[in-house]
């Protein structure tokens, strides 16, 4: 029975990053499409903020591989998440609405995921950087993409608190595969690895 039930088991994957792109180097939002597509191409559910930007991208990229896309989403609605904060409904499978605001919402976010990645990112990938941190969690850093991402190395450094489990790369496919060793050694219910998807 245990084997069937974890047969249907994935990486719950968060990526996080910033909602207003201007910050984020010309090619941001392409690496956040290819995160999402490694991240389902490597047995995952992607898992977001249900917001604009990055982590839509990143939605894109993983409804494109075929993939779950889940957001939590700040607010207590529906009509608040799309009339009061202006935020998608497309290209995710499920919303939750926390009700808890932004900071709220960036807890429930990382602490639902097996890992974090950040891309570029302003104060709120910050935020969900640092709970990520102090929760001990994996983290992958996607460099080169402007914002925060040219900052965590040194914010981690000068807090003098450890290194944290943290990896750094600039290529999606290898960032995503290094978290997920990360997380392969954490994992107390063993993910079955099954072949990665290819399409045609």
């Amino acid at each position: 029975m245990e084997k069937i039930a974890s047969s249907y088991l994935k990486y719950k994957i968060c990526v996080s990053g910033a909602a207003v792109t201007d910050c984020c180097s010309p090619d941001a939002l392409e690496k956040a499409k290819e995160v999402g597509r490694e991240i389902v191409r490597h047995n995952g559910v992607l898992v977001t903020g249900a917001t604009t930007g990055i982590p839509y991208w990143a939605a894109i990229g993983a409804k494109d591989e075929g993939g779950i896309s889940i957001g939590l989403s700040p607010a207590a609605s529906e009509e608040a998440h799309v009339k009061a904060y202006r935020l998608p409904t497309d290209y995710f499978d499920m919303i939750i609405y926390t009700g808890f605001e932004y900071a709220g919402r960036n807890l429930l976010l990382t602490r639902s995921s097996d890992a974090v990645i950040v891309i570029c990112g302003r104060m709120g990938t910050l935020n969900e950087f640092t709970i990520a941190f102090e929760d001990k969690k994996p983290i992958g850093v996607l460099t080169g993409t402007g914002g925060m991402s040219d900052f965590y190395d040194d914010i981690v450094k000068k807090a003098k608190r450890g290194p944290g489990k943290i990896v750094y790369d600039s290529d999606p496919k290898t960032l995503v595969e290094k978290v997920l060793e990360l997380v392969e050694k954490e994992k107390v219910v063993k993910i079955e690895k099954k072949p990665r998807i290819k399409k045609d």
